[in-house]
């Protein structure tokens, strides 16, 4: 597309630095709790476009290129008082011309869900919001030989193969600037990172995501990495959206945090081929990744 196009009143554009105050004030003003910090990291790793009017912003959405085949989408907003006029439905044209020929996943909430089944998007497995008050949970015992350590800067390469293979996406632009905002531990057995999680502030409190593993007895491995932050951070308002299929949220309903939401997860495939029930999350069966980035990264 062009820099910018208009229909009507409303004018479509990309997304820069300086629109994001005004993203964030949006965002808010539907009840998301983003910071400018958070609007900022979507805008720095993917590619948004916003819609004006008498010049205000009204509606944005962000898209994410990983790799030539694969893309997600997220960050769709569009102020409650021009709804219903077709400004999501645009925006979405703007993300999906910008992508191409890529398979698409997003996470929609119930108001965006028939928009998105008329672009073609299906419905492919579910992910919760869970979040409360953080409190030193009981210990989550590792075999012998496992152990928890702080990621080192000779990481950072087995961690984006790891987190690739998890979600079945190309992670290699998306963690290095996250690791940069984020504290992070490892699961280590016997010196080789058998899996990672990572923590970092987010709207109202902090985030735990994404975490990491393989398969292990009760989701051992997973909730280890997950319960380190929550005993780290007691009284610290801690949000983990967690994809159905781990069993994890009665574990996390247990500790004290509450779901708050649930949203679905769609694909489109480029090749408009019919979506399998489920969908697969991850691209390798050895490894899980419990919570994802964001809805919008996943």
């Amino acid at each position: 597309m062009s820099d910018s196009t208009t229909h009507a009143l409303f004018t479509y554009r990309r997304l820069t630095a300086d629109d994001l105050p005004a993203a964030q004030r949006l965002s808010a003003a539907i009840g998301w709790s983003h910071r400018r910090e958070d609007w900022g990291f979507s805008a720095h790793t993917g590619i948004g476009f916003v819609a004006e009017t008498a010049g205000a912003l009204i509606g944005t959405v962000v898209c994410w290129k990983f790799g030539a085949d694969q893309a997600t989408l997220g960050m769709l907003i569009v102020a409650p008082e021009h709804r219903g006029v077709g400004i999501g439905r645009t925006l979405l044209a703007h993300a999906l011309d910008e992508l191409g020929k890529r398979d698409i996943t997003l996470y929609a909430t119930e108001a965006a869900r028939p928009l998105c089944d008329a672009l073609g998007f299906e419905v492919c497995g579910a992910l919760d919001q869970m979040q409360g008050a953080a409190f030193r949970p009981p210990l989550v015992a590792l075999a012998a030989n496992e152990r928890l350590r702080p990621l080192g800067a000779s990481d950072a390469g087995q961690l984006v193969a790891l987190a690739s293979r998890a979600s079945g996406l190309d992670r290699s632009h998306v963690l290095p600037p996250l690791l940069e905002l984020a504290d992070g531990i490892a699961l280590d057995r016997d010196g080789e990172l058998l899996g990672f999680s990572l923590f970092r502030r987010f709207g109202r409190g902090f985030l735990i995501g994404p975490v990491v593993a393989g398969t292990s007895p009760d989701g051992v491995h997973a909730k280890a990495l997950i319960r380190h932050w929550l005993a780290l951070n007691e009284g610290a308002l801690v949000r983990i959206d967690v994809p159905h299929g781990h069993g994890l949220r009665t574990w996390l309903t247990g500790l004290g945090l509450a779901r708050s939401d649930t949203v679905v997860r769609m694909r489109r495939i480029a090749s408009a081929q019919p979506i399998s029930e489920p969908e697969p999350e991850r691209a390798d069966d050895s490894l899980h990744q419990f919570a994802v980035i964001t809805q919008s990264l996943t």
